[in-house]
């Protein structure tokens, strides 16, 4: 019982995440702090307020935080497949004779 909850932690604190996920959180964390950024600067503008401004960059970096960093379910939609222990997996390649030349001069 405790092995299964001490595994269950060790998951989540590992963070793994599949390449999708990656893909997808560097998408998210951009779109929301180009999003931020922008509510920020016109908030602050029309309001004539930097500190209202500030509040909402920090807001929406702790909120992208939130959802960035994370390792959410849905960042390990797509695991990698992985091949057998023990198999190569690459076909042989053939030897393919290659000549240099230099100088005129055949080499090889």
């Amino acid at each position: 019982m405790a092995d299964q909850v001490l595994d269950q932690i060790r998951d989540i604190a590992e963070g793994q995440i599949d390449f999708e996920g990656q893909r997808l959180s560097e998408q998210l964390s951009l779109i929301l702090m180009y999003s931020v950024s922008a509510v920020s600067v016109l908030a602050g503008y029309l309001l004539q307020d930097i500190r209202l401004c500030m509040l909402i960059v920090l807001g929406g970096t702790a909120l992208t935080g939130l959802i960035v960093i994370p390792p959410w379910p849905f960042y390990k939609n797509n695991p990698v497949k992985w091949l057998p222990l023990g198999s190569t997996g690459a076909p042989k390649e053939a030897s393919i004779p290659q000549t240099i030349v230099y100088n005129d001069n055949v080499v090889g």
